[in-house]
């Protein structure tokens, strides 16, 4: 288990990180701003979960992989450039409904989180950035690295929840301003589809670094 002091060192770095733009909170930004502050928080429920999923990969020794297998890397990194690129193009043909009740919002928001979860989990960039910034907060004589590793990652997520929780309320607030603008939806699906886009083209053409 971390010290005291490991966690609150790893909480400034996580600050310092998460408040930087990148695509985690681009993309909960542009579905706040498009969909609201609901589709906002779930599609970062479904990041975080990601999120975790790599450290526990981490934990497990599987991000390693990566490193070991660049075709591995790649592999993942064009499934989740094509994966974007379908939620661009879902977000284009999307037929907006008036109103939203019961199920269908229910429906709506666990979708959201899927889509979260994938585009962070396909993400193989993620998975090199715990390795990079995780083992100089974890110390093998503190009790097992993979609690640690699994500490750490809830440390980011709460610091990550915070940050982008003013991320959703700010984009949402927006949103609720220009609503009134009859193009407005249509414009929003479009900007959705382009963060959708240009996240894709980012993955797919940035390389392993």
């Amino acid at each position: 288990m971390p010290d005291i002091s490991t966690i609150f060192l790893f909480a400034l770095a996580s600050l310092a990180l998460t408040a930087s733009p990148g695509p985690d909170m681009m993309l909960v930004a542009a579905r706040s701003a498009a969909q609201g502050r609901l589709a906002g928080l779930a599609t970062y429920l479904g990041v975080a979960v990601g999120s975790l999923c790599h450290a526990l990969a981490m934990a497990l020794g599987l991000s390693q992989l990566f490193l070991a297998v660049p075709l591995a890397y790649d592999f993942v990194r064009y499934a989740g450039a094509a994966y974007l690129l379908f939620l661009a193009w879902q977000a284009l043909m999307a037929r907006h409904v008036a109103c939203e009740v019961g199920a269908q919002r229910r429906r709506t928001m666990a979708v959201m989180f899927r889509q979260g979860f994938l585009s962070n989990i396909l993400n193989p960039k993620v998975a090199l950035f715990f390795l990079a910034l995780f083992p100089q907060f974890v110390n093998p004589e503190a009790g097992s690295v993979a609690v640690q590793i699994l500490v750490l990652a809830l440390v980011l997520n709460v610091v990550g929840f915070f940050v982008n929780g003013a991320v959703i309320l700010a984009a949402s607030r927006a949103r609720a301003f220009l609503s009134g603008n009859g193009g407005f939806r249509r414009i929003s699906n479009y900007l959705l589809a382009t963060v959708f886009a240009g996240l894709a083209a980012r993955l797919a053409l940035d390389g392993q670094r």
